[in-house]
Parts: structure tokens; C-alpha cells; sequence
């Protein structure tokens, strides 16, 4: 094999990042096939003409092993060798497999607008509280903040006066004048 010009520790590095992609206890050892489309996807293997969605998922299929549903980094350097020539056409085989190899190396996993907030007047005028009626409107205090559990549930008066009597807590004060 030709002199590389991308380290395979580079490209393994990125291998990795996207093999734990996701996924807490992934040990970056080995690569799942939602993770492996989303390298291809994010390091622009898929280019749309030459190389689609499915052949990424037809590769994936054949480099793994029978019953595995992940693939090894030595299976992800074969699936890169099967990609090659479709992906650089009228390359050498050499030459097509280290374009793949610096597409991917030095690359992580894009979270692109995967968090944005959506900042539609919709969405605002839906969750300001103070316009809430009804029984919304008892489940937020008055800055619009939630009251939990009470503003849940009925939560019973153990006070041991009638519910809404007005004279509430006064008893001692009508004993004492007695």
C-alpha cells in the first residue's frame, strides 16, 4: 500500500468518536449501523450520485459479521475499500482509498441544530402562562412559574376548620375573650 498521507490513527480517532455517538455504554471499539450512515453522511462519503444511503447500508451488511450487528474498525477499513472506487472514480484503488481515508480523519460527529430552541410566536404565545384560563391558570403562580404537585392536585385543608370559612385560624383569640 502506498505511503499514507492520513495517519490511520486519525481516521481510527474519528472512528471511534462516532462508534460512542450517542450511545453511553459504547466502548468505541465497534460501530453500529445508525452510527456508521451517520460517518458516511457527516464526512460526505454519501455524495448522492455515486454513493447513496443504500449502499452504505448494503456495505455495512457485508463487511459485518453474519449474526454481528456491529462492525470493527478492521471491518470499517474494508467497508472504506469497497467505497473507494465507487466514490472516486477513475482513481487507483491506492490512491481512491486515502481521499476516503481524509475525508473522515480529524472529523466528529455534527450535532448540527439537533438543540435549537424553536422561537416561533407560536410557541411563546402557547407557553406564557399568564394567558393561561381555567384550571391551567391555578398550576402557575403569578411570575409564571409552576406550583408542582399543588397546583396539581387538591391538596386537603387539615387546618380542621370548614373549607373556605373566612374566620380560619381565629379560635384561640374567641376562647381567650370568653
Amino acid at each position: 500500500m502506498a505511503e499514507s498521507s492520513v495517519s490511520l490513527s486519525e481516521v481510527e480517532s474519528s472512528f471511534q468518536k462516532f462508534a460512542m455517538h450517542g450511545d453511553t455504554k459504547a466502548t468505541g471499539k465497534e460501530m453500529n449501523g445508525k452510527n456508521f450512515a451517520k460517518l458516511c453522511k457527516d464526512c460526505h462519503i454519501i455524495d448522492g450520485k455515486n454513493v447513496t444511503t443504500t449502499d452504505v447500508d448494503i456495505v455495512f451488511s457485508k463487511v459485518k459479521a453474519k449474526s454481528a450487528r456491529v462492525i470493527t474498525f478492521e471491518q470499517f477499513k474494508q467497508a472504506l475499500t469497497e467505497f473507494a472506487p465507487k466514490r472516486f472514480k477513475g482513481k487507483s484503488k491506492e490512491e481512491a482509498l486515502q481521499q476516503m481515508y481524509s475525508l473522515i480523519a480529524g472529523k466528529e460527529p455534527a450535532n448540527v441544530g439537533v438543540t435549537k430552541v424553536a422561537k416561533a410566536a407560536a410557541v411563546d404565545r402557547l407557553t406564557d402562562a399568564s394567558k393561561y384560563t381555567g384550571s391551567h391558570k391555578e398550576r402557575f403562580d403569578d411570575s409564571g412559574k409552576g406550583k408542582g404537585k399543588a397546583g396539581r392536585e387538591d391538596v386537603p385543608d387539615t387546618s380542621g376548620y370548614v373549607s373556605a370559612y373566612k374566620g380560619s385560624g381565629s379560635y384561640e383569640e374567641k376562647v381567650k375573650e370568653a
